[in-house]
């Protein structure tokens, strides 16, 4: 069973950063992490869960306009961890934030970065920025 686990969250104020790290097991076999793309995604009290991030197999990242060109997604599959860069936080980035493994090998993200692709779940870590 595959399982995904958040760290990395915190209280910050606006304009600072953090690092979100997600360490992934339970994949049969080591290398197969690298055979499914990832995603962040994040959900705010009181609104729907959002995809704000995805990395593919072969690297191809897809951002959500809210925090393109201030978040980063990457990926070490030697060590199974996806990793989401925050820079240039608002308090509007304030959310529970979660990774998630999409559900089918091989497949891309896509640009609208969908809750329903992703099979697997990490519990979410908490991201509050504070004005």
């Amino acid at each position: 069973q595959v399982q995904l686990v958040e760290s990395g969250g915190g209280s910050v104020q606006a304009g600072g950063s953090l690092l979100l790290s997600c360490a992934a097991s339970g994949y049969t076999f080591s290398y197969t992490f690298s055979w499914y793309s990832m995603g962040w995604f994040r959900q705010a009290p009181g609104k729907e869960r959002e995809g704000i991030a995805g990395i593919d197999t072969d690297g191809t990242t897809t951002y959500a306009d809210s925090v393109k060109g201030r978040f980063t997604i990457s990926r070490d599959n030697g060590k199974r961890m996806l990793y989401l860069q925050m820079n240039s936080l608002k308090p509007e980035d304030t959310a529970t934030y979660y990774c998630a493994s999409i559900s089918r090998i091989w497949a891309r993200v896509g640009p609208n970065i969908r809750e329903a692709d992703f099979a697997y779940w990490g519990q979410g870590t908490q991201v509050t920025v504070s004005s």
